[in-house]
């Protein structure tokens, strides 16, 4: 059984057992819960009914979050020439393309997203073993495979986060800190569902979001009602 704090577990037992709280009401409640010292993360994970084994029911996408991630995302760029020039004036933290790629292939991965011009594809792909597992994979459904270089650091920097379905069918992402006012994040977890109820796969039969828990870096679990999905800011519920 595993050890929590008492910070954990006075968080914990503020939860009413049963009970299905409103977006609003969930972020407010997870900021209130945190047992960290720190500036912590809010996360919120969600389980879809769609069975990710089939392509045309794998989830992914982007979504640039109107008030940020609270964080600083670390990126790199595989780029030569121009493109490198313009990756490291837009603020990307490393830069380059056969030693960068050769660095990652001996198990690097101290960054949060990685950018790839279409030229150096051919090379990339081979990291796809040291990158895959993790999500960092540069891909053009994403916007993370380009030539627009600038526009993708600048993208993830500001607040641009990925999704993608797990085997599981879950989906976990950030949407802030627990510095954040509950207004802003409400505004960046309206963003993102709006977008993943968007991506919604034609195929899907039944219900779509099934479950969606928020939470805060080491801090318990929220659980949310799934049919909260309209004028989410205007919720008056109290927690």
């Amino acid at each position: 059984m595993a050890f929590r704090s008492k910070a954990y577990q006075d968080g914990a037992a503020k939860i009413e057992a049963g009970r299905l709280y409103s977006p609003l009401d969930a972020l407010r409640l997870a900021q209130k819960t945190s047992p960290a010292k720190f500036d912590a993360s809010v996360e919120v994970a969600m389980r879809l009914g769609v069975d990710p084994r089939k392509a045309d029911q794998m989830v992914r996408g982007t979504v640039n979050l109107p008030n940020g991630t609270g964080k600083t995302a670390r990126v790199i760029v595989f780029a030569v020439g121009a493109q490198a020039e313009a990756a490291v004036a837009a603020g990307a933290d490393e830069v380059g393309d056969d030693e960068l790629i050769e660095k990652v292939a001996g198990g690097w991965t101290d960054f949060d997203a990685a950018v790839a011009t279409p030229n150096l594809m051919g090379k990339v792909g081979k990291l796809g073993r040291v990158l895959g597992p993790r999500g960092l994979m540069p891909n053009p459904k994403t916007g993370t495979v380009t030539m627009d270089v600038t526009k993708a650091v600048n993208d993830i920097k500001g607040g641009k986060i990925e999704f993608r379905t797990d085997r599981a069918a879950n989906l976990h992402y950030l949407i802030g800190k627990t510095s954040f006012t509950d207004a802003q994040l409400v505004e960046n977890y309206v963003a993102a569902l709006d977008e993943i109820l968007r991506l919604k796969p034609s195929s899907s039969k039944g219900r779509y979001i099934t479950k969606i828990t928020v939470s805060t870096t080491m801090g318990p679990g929220i659980p949310v009602d799934v049919n909260r999905t309209r004028n989410l800011t205007e919720d008056t519920d109290e927690a």
